[in-house]
């Protein structure tokens, strides 16, 4: 059994392969240039040539992408964008307008692609994918599902904040069911509001098994929980530490306990070990992150999280994790891991890889949305049953 697992971020789209015949370790895997970062590529290149550019297809993620779109705009080069396309930069058109970009109807743009340079926007491109490893020799003919994760702040109504639309869509989440996997749906389920999850299963178009999808920030984090030495802990908090978003979760027996979630480039190392204090001992208020112009915080629990009882304090996964500097004193135990953090990291690698963390994460939540699929998932994550060595796999 196979299935497909896409990671994508704001740097990075990390797609992991999983075949039940193997183990994880074994598993094909490929860290790729976003699609955000693509199309940005795509638009400096435009800008250097003063090319006209007209932009197409669905909302997908923002940051580069709409930085070198604006900056497009503002060099006063024509900028044209179907409507599902423009609210990659905004869900309110007119302000999409106010930026000097111009939106046209899907005729429009037939009419247009011919004299203008075209990029079609979309997060999940499966053809891109599929022929990628195509030429590696490796078919994805045969899968059972496909697994993909976005971050997503919701079509917050016009005057509602889109940090606290996303922070109240969490809240719901969580107290509909206490699980990181509360976060994925089937590409059916997904709820209207999560305008950039529906636009990975539209842009997906029709496939040949079930679509999950799922918000990054938890797949990561449920991913590094399955690091051998994460697992034993029965009480943790787990920071993803990413390049645009930073969230930690506690986790407890009985489920989440408490999260933030803050804008990687408003913090510092500092800042953020005053949040990840006050997140442990259940005194971190929603307006000590949203005043502070992250999304916020929700506390579940009010019993205190005790650092310094055990090897490590806090669990650290994402590209940015280096922001705890840390210094490896040897390979003995944890306790040797040294760090200008007061607090005493531990940098989660579940299976070896720290990148695919979050296509662990996927490939557990599929293990719940589509149970059909969850011993064969949950014998490999569990380690139950080894697989054969890869050369003796047909692929």
């Amino acid at each position: 059994m196979k299935i497909l697992t896409v990671d994508i971020g704001t740097g990075t789209q990390d797609i992991f392969l999983y075949d039940s015949r193997l183990d994880l370790e074994n598993g094909f895997k490929l860290i790729l240039p976003s699609p955000t970062m693509m199309v940005h590529r795509r638009i400096k290149q435009a800008l250097q040539a003063r090319t006209p550019v007209l932009l197409t297809g669905h909302q997908m993620g923002g940051g580069p992408s709409a930085w070198a779109i604006e900056e497009l705009a503002r060099a006063g080069i024509p900028v044209y964008m179907t409507p599902d396309a423009a609210t990659t930069l905004n869900d309110e058109l007119n302000k999409v307008e106010a930026l000097g970009i111009r939106i046209v109807s899907e005729d429009e743009a037939e009419s247009l692609k011919l004299k203008v340079e075209s990029l079609e926007l979309k997060d999940f491109d499966i053809k891109l994918i599929a022929e990628t490893f195509a030429n590696f020799g490796v078919s994805l003919d045969d899968l059972a599902a496909i697994a993909v994760a976005v971050f997503d702040h919701g079509n917050a109504p016009a005057g509602v904040s889109d940090r606290q639309f996303r922070f109240d869509y969490l809240d719901e989440r969580i107290r509909a069911k206490n699980s990181l996997s509360a976060f994925a749906y089937l590409a059916n389920d997904i709820p209207k509001i999560m305008t950039r999850l529906g636009s990975v299963a539209d842009s997906a178009g029709e496939l040949p098994c079930p679509l999950v999808v799922m918000d990054t920030a938890p797949a990561a984090v449920l991913g590094a929980n399955f690091d051998a030495i994460v697992a034993k802990r029965r009480q943790k908090i787990i920071c993803n530490i990413g390049n645009f978003h930073t969230l930690a979760f506690r986790v407890g027996e009985k489920g989440i306990e408490g999260v933030f979630e803050h804008h990687t480039g408003e913090i510092d190392l500092p800042k953020l070990e005053l949040l990840l204090r006050a997140l442990a001992d259940g005194s971190l208020k929603h307006e000590d992150v949203f005043n502070d112009m992250g999304h916020g915080a929700l506390i579940y629990s009010q019993e205190t999280f005790e650092f310094g009882r055990d090897e490590f304090d806090v669990v650290v996964t994402g590209p940015r994790r280096s922001m705890f500097q840390t210094v490896d004193r040897g390979p003995q135990t944890v306790s040797h891991r040294l760090s200008s953090s007061v607090l005493r990291p531990y940098f989660a690698t579940p299976f070896g890889d720290m990148m695919i963390a979050g296509c662990f994460g996927l490939l557990a939540a599929t293990a719940e949305v589509l149970p059909d699929l969850a011993e064969a998932i949950q014998g490999s994550i569990m380690r139950g049953g080894r697989g054969v060595a890869p050369w003796d796999v047909s692929i």
